[in-house]
């Protein structure tokens, strides 16, 4: 009798291997470029001092390390353990998802179920902390 194996490719052992994986990078990119504090809070490990040439936005997560200068407040922490959390889900099919989902956080999904709020990138009263930018044709 043989015993089929199927891929579960979401919030599965395979998906874990793409989150181990994007968290050694992350490790690996945070010890090279972080001339400030490390630190582990809400969950991520947290990498502070990082040139703004080596993260995008105000910080970015990377498996279970979070990117950032200085952009390391408890709210945003709780963004970003989101994003973590999202990378174990996703595995490495995450950065494509995300892309796909588009780079305004005001329609990006993993965003807004991150948090807008919390990521800064609206006000308490729900209006956006920076004009959207045009489109180009």
């Amino acid at each position: 009798m043989s015993r089929v194996v199927r891929l579960q490719p979401l919030d599965s052992w395979f998906s874990r291997i793409g989150f181990w994986w994007a968290t050694l990078v992350g490790l690996v990119w945070g010890f090279v470029w972080s001339t400030g504090r490390i630190e582990v809070r809400q969950g991520l490990i947290v990498f502070t001092g990082m040139p703004k040439w080596t993260f995008g936005r105000g910080g970015s997560c990377v498996g279970a390390c979070y990117l950032t200068d200085r952009n390391a407040g408890e709210r945003v922490l709780g963004h970003e353990a989101v994003h973590k959390r999202q990378w174990q889900r996703y595995g490495m099919l995450f950065p494509l998802l995300y892309l796909m989902a588009g780079r305004d956080p005001l329609r990006n999904r993993f965003e807004i179920e991150a948090g807008l709020e919390a990521g800064g990138y609206v006000r308490a009263d729900g209006s956006p902390r920076h004009p959207a930018r045009p489109r180009r044709r």
